[in-house]
């Protein structure tokens, strides 16, 4: 499905991701922080199918709430969500414009705790229970009281809560989000510094090591310097910015050798991405798919619309030069060379279809064999390349095996890009160049200090800040990336309580059943239709807080058995994931697609949708106050958490969403004149919201069309459930 994000991770690996895990995407209900990993995390490929093509970040199917817009779009986003939220709260506690919690009129609900029990349907009196005084508190901490609503309704609801919560270092934003996320990384923080006795399982004591690693008290990566990267690029035939350095000869250079040895030794990417995922069509199985990507900056205008971003253009070649620097190179020679790099990617740009252009997935699919794929781009030898790559899990592959496309113009175009940079051993050198910076600039957040500071412009550039939190939350978000459930089996015994799932439960269904009260109202939509919208609603699957395996040592052991962690080489502990994913995401070619896999680990402040699996999943991480507590009235866990929840489901339903059937399976099962109408609705969502400005520049209502219609869907089930 179109657009999609990644788990959170720190800002130098999510730039450095081309090459897929799944070329899957996940509708993912993502109001954090554009920044709000460790380091900060940004979408770095707008014109991939998923934001990277990297085994090794991408770890399921749907679309991103969050990462699906630009910054000026969720800017306003966050500015919605606080107001939305802030009203349905403010109707059950606040009666007046007095901030005193005792002169609240009194509000009969007959869901409100009170000394730990619901108060009855006649009770006369507010909740005056330590659980409702916070809540109550947390508010009128949060809201401005000299503003006048009607006017201002967003300074009236948030104003005194951003007077109260000043952006962080190393933030560029900030809202209730990220916030919990830092708190669920401290919980993450004092887990892993206990004695290693105290894990549960070796899983467990692995994160401990790779924490280690991250942290380098020692300061191993600072001895280490470039040394480990410098090895690494001769052994993939060197790199001519660095060729005193890195041995690199043109003579031995050929495209086919070097796509092998980056996207399958060293599981890099470049030029394309690839990955084993859920077949679209027949969501039962698994398939080789093959998508657009390429690009280093967030978006494909990033480097076509170079007026409006020649700071960004700028502050990348700094970047690029000074990485090449430090590995040898001379600084002049590097920005030329550096310089042609970036004017390669502008190629790939330009051939590349804009993210809003590809949120058809009907159009999206192509379904062909390995030999029709040869005959369309025949730039490589693409059995040859596939079967290099299943020979790691053993897996023959032959002409006749099936996969699926979803850019087959891009890859024509590539084809014709690539013979013409191969005319001359010049722009050989150039295409090399371009292909090993792929895999330098991933890597560099594995070296020295000197190399990460060197994205600092570069960050600051894209997102206003360049950075400057505590080492170890940068740690605690990459260990969570490489071992998310071991991490989450100890973040759950901290922090997430059993009662909760079924809570959670019971308020899925009752947004569930007031989402498909609202069917009944839709005029647009025919009789048949709506009687399988329902079936399909009544369909969806929930996952809530953590995978029960990951409380089970041996089971957790079992997953992560085959990653070896060294304390001392965060370097090597890097490449050792990349190959290990690799092959855990190869191996599932011949297996049956796992319907209760997760996506997503459980200290994720976050959710997502499945469309292949028709599912919605929250984990534990969002399940916390300010967004869920059980001692909570309902109007709060059903104006943050139920707004969450409806936005899921309303997944099911959007523009992509609807595509797929309650199996999961993409055809069209809607009537025709159903959908037409429904295009005709989505059109005033479009026009809505492309008339907002965000420091005078216009909103893109269509690049986040499923998330607006998420947005206001999952709003509107959650008040009236």
């Amino acid at each position: 499905m179109s657009v999609q994000a990644l788990p959170q991770q720190p800002i130098l690996k999510s730039l450095n991701s081309t090459n897929n895990s799944e070329m899957t995407r996940y509708k993912q209900a993502q109001f954090a922080d554009e920044d709000s990993s460790s380091i900060g995390s940004i979408q770095i490929n707008e014109t991939t199918r998923s934001p990277t093509m990297h085994i090794r970040y991408h770890t399921a199917r749907g679309t991103s709430l969050w990462h699906a817009r630009s910054k000026l779009e969720k800017v306003l986003l966050l500015l919605v969500l606080g107001s939305l939220v802030t009203i349905v709260v403010l109707a059950s506690i606040l009666a007046t414009e007095s901030t005193r919690i005792l002169h609240v009129q009194p509000h009969v609900d007959s869901n409100i705790y009170k000394d730990g029990s619901m108060l009855s349907g006649d009770s006369p009196m507010p909740c005056l229970d330590k659980h409702c005084i916070f809540a109550a508190s947390e508010i009128l901490h949060s809201i401005d009281s000299s503003v006048d609503p009607c006017t201002d309704f967003y300074g009236f609801a948030c104003n005194q809560w951003i007077k109260n919560n000043p952006i962080p270092d190393g933030k560029s934003m900030w809202g209730t989000f990220g916030k919990l996320e830092q708190q669920n990384q401290l919980v993450v923080k004092n887990v892993l510094e206990r004695p290693e006795a105290d894990f549960k399982s070796k899983a467990e004591k692995k994160a401990k090591l790779y924490y280690a690693s991250c942290l380098d008290e020692d300061e191993t990566m600072e001895k280490l310097g470039a040394d480990p990267l410098l090895k690494l690029l001769k052994s993939v035939g060197g790199w001519n910015v660095t060729a005193n350095a890195s041995g690199f000869d043109l003579s031995k250079w050929s495209l086919q050798k070097s796509l092998q040895v980056l996207q399958i030794k060293y599981n890099m990417g470049g030029l394309f991405g690839w990955a084993v995922g859920e077949d679209d069509r027949n969501s039962s199985k698994h398939i080789i798919q093959i998508d657009q990507g390429g690009l280093t900056l967030p978006s494909r205008d990033n480097y076509l619309n170079k007026t409006a971003n020649a700071k960004i253009l700028a502050a990348y070649l700094d970047y690029m030069t000074k990485v090449s620097v430090l590995l040898g190179a001379n600084e002049s020679e590097a920005r030329r060379q550096m310089t042609e790099v970036i004017a390669f990617e502008t190629k790939l740009a330009g051939i590349t279809t804009p993210q809003d252009q590809r949120r058809d997935d009907e159009e999206n699919y192509h379904l062909m064999t390995i030999h029709e794929l040869q005959d369309k781009a025949p730039f490589i030898n693409w059995r040859d390349h596939f079967e290099e790559a299943f020979r790691l899990v053993k897996r023959k592959i032959t002409e006749k095996e099936n996969v699926v496309v979803y850019a087959p113009d891009y890859l024509k175009k590539l084809n014709e890009l690539i013979v013409e940079f191969q005319t001359t051993d010049e722009k050989k050198i150039i295409l090399n160049n371009y292909l090993v910076w792929q895999t330098v600039r991933t890597l560099t957040a594995c070296l020295s200090k000197a190399f990460r500071d060197a994205y600092k412009g570069l960050r600051k550039a894209l997102i206003g800040s360049d950075g400057g939190e505590e080492p170890w939350r940068y740690c605690v978000s990459d260990t969570t990336n490489v071992l998310g459930f071991a991490i989450g089996a100890m973040f759950v015994r901290e922090v997430f309580h059993g009662e909760s799932k079924p809570r959670a439960e019971e308020m899925i269904n009752e947004v569930r059943n007031a989402f498909k009260e609202n069917l009944d109202t839709l005029v647009w939509m025919d009789n048949e239709t709506r009687k399988l919208a329902e079936e399909k609603a009544d369909a969806i699957t929930d996952m809530i807080g953590f995978p029960d395996y990951i409380l089970n040592p041996e089971e957790l052991d079992k997953k992560y058995q085959e990653l070896n962690i060294d304390p001392k080489a965060y370097f090597d502990n890097n490449i050792n994931f990349n190959i290990y994913s690799l092959k855990k995401n190869l191996e599932k070619l011949d297996q049956p697609v796992n319907k209760s896999r997760w996506g997503m680990t459980p200290p994720t402040v976050n959710a997502y949708y499945t469309p292949t699996k028709n599912q919605i999943v929250f984990p534990a991480g969002i399940l916390q106050l300010p967004f869920f507590d059980m001692k909570n009235p309902k109007s709060l866990n059903y104006g943050a958490m139920g707004v969450v929840m409806g936005h899921e489901l309303t997944h099911a339903f959007d523009d992509q969403g609807r595509e797929y059937d309650k199996y999961g399976n993409l055809h069209q099962w809607w009537n025709n004149k159903t959908v037409e109408r429904f295009k005709k609705q989505t059109d005033c969502f479009n026009k809505q919201y492309s008339s907002y400005k965000v420091n005078g520049k216009n909103l893109n209502g269509k690049q986040t069309m499923g998330e607006n219609i998420a947005d206001n869907g999952g709003l509107k089930a959650a008040f009236h459930a």
